[in-house]
């Protein structure tokens, strides 16, 4: 048995229109309509055919869900858009924190040495 496979993960577009609307309880045209109109765009083979990965399929069933509670497809384009806009700026944050703490600790480099009982010795010129 080869240890090596890794299985693809989330991103890999993989499915093809078929298994991604057995997948998402759509039909296929359901799924050409959402990707003429750039709701969920799959990837392309060489051939032109559409494959989806499991973030396309989870994509499709948040898009399936909202129009079933009535939005209409521009209303579920700016959801989508504004949910993505929030998942960059939770990460830019988390960014920032680890940016902050790092220079806290910098900052507070004297400190930690004196509590250390460590003295560092300078030379002068």
């Amino acid at each position: 048995m080869d240890s090596s496979f890794v299985p693809p993960g989330p991103e890999a577009k993989v499915f093809v229109i078929s298994v991604a609307a057995e997948l998402s309880g759509l039909h296929p045209q359901t799924l050409r309509t959402y990707d003429r109109l750039e709701l969920v765009v799959p990837g392309r083979t060489g051939g032109g055919g559409r494959r989806y990965s499991l973030r396309d399929i989870e994509l499709l069933r948040q898009v399936a869900r909202l129009t079933a509670e009535g939005l209409g497809l521009e209303g579920v384009r700016r959801v989508i858009e504004l949910e993505n806009q929030v998942d960059a700026l939770r990460q830019r944050v988390a960014e920032l924190q680890v940016a902050l703490a790092a220079r806290d600790q910098v900052q507070n480099l004297p400190a930690l040495i004196a509590d250390n009982q460590v003295m560092i010795w300078r030379k002068r010129r």
